[in-house]
């Protein structure tokens, strides 16, 4: 069956980095869309960053551009994020989520938290 399993999460100083990763199992990885989203107590989800199938094109939230870098591993079956001079603003409940490029349905991970605090 379909798995996104993310790890790394944890807590972390201001101005720390923190890599995420998230493994993909039970689809066709290469193919998918791959993104981050977060949620924060009492904020709706937003979207952190996605990286294409094919060509790996990244975009990212204004947030968090030049900040974080979103990049996958097709041998790896593996998405990641690596987030670097992390702000309190970051603390969140990050979720990975997998789409086709038709954009028809979609797989979500369970969730890893990043907490940012001295």
């Amino acid at each position: 069956q379909v798995q996104l399993v993310e790890s790394g999460g944890g807590l972390v100083q201001p101005g720390g980095s923190l890599r995420l990763s998230c493994a993909a199992s039970g689809f066709t990885f290469s193919d998918y869309f791959m993104r981050w989203y977060r949620q924060a107590p009492g904020k709706e989800r937003e979207l952190v960053a996605q990286i294409t199938s094919i060509d790996a094109v990244t975009t990212y939230a204004d947030s968090v551009k030049g900040r974080f870098t979103i990049s996958r591993d097709n041998a790896e079956n593996t998405a990641y994020l690596q987030m670097n001079n992390v702000t309190a603003d970051d603390t969140a409940v990050y979720y990975c989520h997998a789409m086709p490029p038709s954009r028809e349905y979609a797989y979500w991970g369970q969730g890893t938290q990043v907490t940012v605090s001295s």
